[in-house]
């Protein structure tokens, strides 16, 4: 926990025990910023070990033109009815971390997510153009057609 930023380990700390298997050995690999393959039982930590390590960079290194910046951070779940899972499960660190630091008198805005599968609206979508979510999580069907259009765009922050 000591590669993170004060306010993730001080949020971290007030809601775990401790980091899962999962979780202490994937994190040093992944801030190592090598790549790593997670594989472990539901209920294990996956998600937060693949996630928390990114959501404490966008919160500790902020970019003040997120829109110019486009999506920093990709999640590709196999499953549409995973996509909203995973972005329920992102919501509870984004808060916590961003009330850890605010109840320590730090201000931190935190990342902005969006999601985008084949259910995701028109209007929607094209706001996600306009301001790209710094976090976008998707499906490989929804990224293979943002790939041939505009929305690539968006993903070469």
């Amino acid at each position: 926990m000591d590669r993170f930023s004060t306010a993730t380990r001080d949020w971290f700390r007030r809601n775990f025990d401790a980091p899962t298997e999962a979780q202490a050995r994937g994190w040093p690999v992944i801030a190592g910023g090598q790549h790593c393959l997670i594989t472990a039982p539901t209920g294990s930590g996956k998600t937060l070990a693949a996630f928390l390590w990114a959501i404490d960079r966008l919160v500790a290194l902020p970019n003040p033109d997120r829109a110019a910046a486009g999506t920093r951070v990709l999640y590709i779940s196999p499953l549409k009815a995973l996509v909203v899972d995973i972005e329920r499960n992102l919501r509870a660190p984004l808060a916590g971390i961003t009330h850890a630091a605010a109840s320590d008198g730090r201000s931190l805005q935190a990342p902005t997510v969006a999601v985008r599968t084949g259910d995701t609206p028109a209007r929607e979508r094209q706001r996600q153009l306009r301001e790209p979510a710094e976090i976008l999580v998707t499906t490989p069907e929804s990224l293979y057609l943002m790939l041939g259009s505009r929305a690539a765009e968006t993903l070469v922050g």
